[in-house]
C-alpha cells in the first residue's frame, strides 16, 4: 500500500539541467572496469564523490518528508540481514542501505524498513519505497519496470547439496544432469538451473528461499543454488552436513550484479546511482564485504 502523504516535485527540466551539468563536470562512475558500474541501469549519469545541488540532504523527493523508505524481504536472510532485523544495521545488506542513507544525508534514525516480496520488488507499478535492496540482479528484462542503482555487490551463483545427496562429488554440468534441483522463484538462481545446468528434470520452484532449504533439509531435491554467500551460510549455519558443491561461471561479458530497486524514472535514481558509486569507488562496500560476507572459501567452477 503507497504511503497517503504527497510527494514533493521535481521539475524536470531542474533534474536534466543538474545532470547535465555533472557530465560536464566529467563525474563519470569511476569503476571502468565494472560493465554495470560503467553503464547505468537508468541512462542517467551516475556522478561520483560528493553530492551535487540537486542530490542535497533534505532536498529529495522522498516518500517520507525527511525519511528515507527502504524495502527487503520478510524474513530478510544471513548474511545479508542479520537476525531478521533490518533496522539492526547488522549482514551485508542492511550495512550498505545505512551506507547509501548517509552518503544522501540521512542518519539512522531517519531509515524505515518496509517488507516488499522479493517479486514484487521489480514488478511493474507504482512503489511504496524509496529504494530497495533484497539480492536483485541487475537484468535488461527487469530494467523495463524499475530503475536500478550501479551494482552494489557481483554476484556468484552457487550449488549446495544436503548429506547423502548424489551429487555430492559432482564437478561438472554433466554430473547434474539426471539431478532434482530448486530455487526460488524469479531468481537468477533458477535461471542458472534452467539455462546453464538443463536437467533432464524439471526445477522444485519455491516462493521463499527458506522453503528452499527446507526442502533441502527434508530430501526434496539433490540440491538447490542460490547466491555463494547465503550458500556457505546454509551450509555453516542452517543445515548440517551440506556442502557447497561448486559455484557457477558467468555466462556473458556483464557481470551479474545485485542493485537496488527504485520506481522506474524516480528523481531518486540518480542521487542513489551517484551514492552507490561512491561507495564502491571509496573502498566502503568492498570493506563491508569483507566484513559481512564469508571471503575465507572458494567453491570449484562447475562447467
Amino acid at each position: 500500500m503507497r504511503p497517503s502523504f504527497r510527494l514533493s516535485p521535481r521539475p524536470a527540466a531542474m533534474a536534466a539541467a543538474a545532470l547535465f551539468a555533472l557530465a560536464l563536470a566529467g563525474c563519470s562512475p569511476q569503476d571502468d572496469d565494472n560493465s554495470a558500474d560503467a553503464s547505468p541501469a537508468t541512462g542517467a549519469s551516475a556522478a561520483s564523490g560528493t553530492a551535487t545541488a540537486a542530490c542535497a540532504p533534505g532536498s529529495l523527493a522522498t516518500r517520507a518528508a525527511g525519511k528515507l523508505t527502504v524495502g527487503t524481504d520478510n524474513p530478510a536472510y544471513d548474511p545479508w540481514f542479520s537476525d531478521n532485523d533490518p533496522a539492526n544495521g547488522k549482514g551485508y545488506e542492511s550495512a550498505v542501505a545505512y551506507a547509501v542513507a548517509k552518503q544522501l544525508g540521512y542518519g539512522p534514525s531517519q531509515v524505515v524498513w518496509q517488507k516488499v516480496p522479493f517479486n514484487s520488488a521489480f514488478a511493474p507499478g507504482r512503489k511504496s519505497f524509496d529504494f530497495d535492496i533484497n539480492q536483485v540482479s541487475i537484468s535488461a528484462d527487469r530494467k523495463k519496470a524499475v530503475d536500478f542503482s550501479p551494482g552494489y555487490y557481483d554476484v556468484r551463483q552457487a550449488l549446495v547439496a544436503p548429506k547423502g545427496s548424489k551429487i555430492l562429488s559432482a564437478h561438472s554440468l554433466a554430473d547434474l544432469k539426471g539431478a532434482k534441483l530448486g530455487a526460488q522463484v524469479g531468481t537468477t538462481s533458477l535461471d542458472v538451473i534452467r539455462d546453464v545446468v538443463k536437467p533432464a528434470k524439471q526445477p522444485a520452484v519455491f516462493q521463499r528461499n527458506d522453503l528452499a532449504v527446507a526442502a533441502l533439509k527434508n530430501g526434496q531435491v539433490d540440491g538447490i543454488v542460490v547466491d555463494l554467500p547465503t550458500a556457505f551460510y546454509i551450509t555453516g549455519a542452517e543445515v548440517s552436513g551440506a556442502k557447497v558443491v561448486g559455484q557457477f561461471a558467468g555466462t556473458g561479458g556483464t557481470p551479474e550484479q545485485f542493485g537496488l530497486v527504485l520506481d522506474k524514472g524516480s528523481s531518486l535514481t540518480p542521487c542513489v546511482s551517484s551514492a552507490v558509486t561512491a561507495l564502491r569507488a571509496n573502498g566502503t562496500l568492498a570493506a563491508l564485504e569483507k566484513k559481512w560476507l564469508s571471503d575465507a572459501v572458494d567453491a570449484p567452477v562447475l562447467k
